[in-house]
């Protein structure tokens, strides 16, 4: 009985190593592109325009959203939700043109317009 429970135990435990080590990981679900990312950044907005080539998005998850914090005084984009693109990237799933980010591991795309007020990244970490 001793043996058999060994067993058992063993055969449990191995179960939930594989199952937790699973390569069918999504990068929604984790946080491999949270982080920041330097770069050039933009924000235009009517009677407003702001950029530089020096800035900073740091790229936060709430939940099952993304939040964007830029420097240099650009206003923060907020509650954009993203879906795997199957390649290590996630997009925006906005079906709207004018609402498009990409973020992988290492790059930072941003063009994103909303209610009369625009951001562009392009950064890299």
């Amino acid at each position: 009985m001793r043996n058999f429970l060994k067993l058992f135990s063993i055969l449990v435990l191995a179960s939930i190593v594989v199952i937790s080590c699973s390569k069918k990981d999504d990068p929604t679900d984790n946080n491999l592109f949270v982080g920041s990312y330097e770069g050039s950044i933009g924000f235009v907005k009517e009677g407003e325009n702001k950029s530089t080539n020096n800035g900073k998005v740091t790229v936060v998850k709430v939940g099952n959203n993304y939040n964007f914090v830029f420097s240099d005084g650009i206003p923060d984009l907020k509650g954009v939700q993203f879906q795997n693109d199957g390649d290590n990237a996630v997009v925006s799933i906005d079906n709207d043109e004018t609402k498009m980010i990409r973020i992988t591991a290492s790059q930072l795309t941003i063009a994103y317009a909303k209610d009369g007020e625009a951001w562009t990244a392009n950064c890299s970490r």
